[in-house]
């Protein structure tokens, strides 16, 4: 396990690809990187522009980068305050399974804290209700799987007007700030979900 602090997100998504890499060459073993990204939206593989609410010049205007991603999913945004972590596992064919352990994992990390949030694979991701905490989106390649979550925890939900979070029109977005009067820090909160992931799928060493 991987606490990068605040990175840009191209910056990460190389060396994603870099780790996936050297696992499937048999030079490097398995990973879970966690990190904060800088302001950026990201369009995934089935991004559709039309849930980008302002162009690339607007948002660059607000210091907002705009990426394409390899991920899957659609349109979705990192920024500040945002737990994002990036398990390059060998997962087969077994996407489903491997993002479940994930989202368990984040549950499991959020009920001391009394928040209990609802797992829904028609909407990939973590849901209080009809607001969004927390997104997946995975690329797997040759069995490997890069990207993976992103946690709202002191991100403003504001942030998320710029575009229509994973297309998904009506529904809002929360943040752990605003259920929980002081969550823990997002290294803190990471390392504990990077040791519950680690036990699900008996990966001890990501641990860390």
């Amino acid at each position: 396990m991987s606490w990068l602090g605040r990175a840009p997100y191209e910056v990460v998504e190389t060396e994603q690809e870099a780790l996936r890499c050297a696992v499937l060459e048999g030079r490097g073993e398995e990973a879970f990187l966690l990190v904060e990204h800088e302001a950026v939206v990201t369009l995934g593989r089935h991004a559709d522009d039309r849930f980008l609410r302002l162009s690339a010049q607007a948002l660059a205007g607000l210091g907002v980068a705009l990426r394409r991603s390899r991920r899957g999913g659609d349109v979705t945004y990192h920024g500040p305050g945002q737990l994002v972590g990036y398990p390059v596992v060998r997962v087969g064919k077994a996407v489903r399974a491997h993002v479940e352990a994930m989202a368990t994992a984040i549950c499991e990390a959020l009920e001391p804290l009394g928040v209990r949030p609802v797992y829904r694979a028609d909407r990939p991701g973590l849901w209080l209700g009809e607001d969004k905490l927390a997104a997946f989106g995975v690329h797997v390649s040759r069995g490997v799987a890069i990207h993976g979550f992103a946690l709202n925890v002191t991100t403003p939900p504001a942030a998320f007007g710029v575009i229509v979070p994973c297309g998904l029109v009506g529904c809002g977005v929360t943040s752990l700030h605003l259920l929980v009067p002081e969550p823990p820090s997002l290294e803190r909160l990471g390392r504990t979900i990077a040791a519950r992931f680690a036990a699900h799928t008996g990966r001890v060493a990501l641990a860390g």
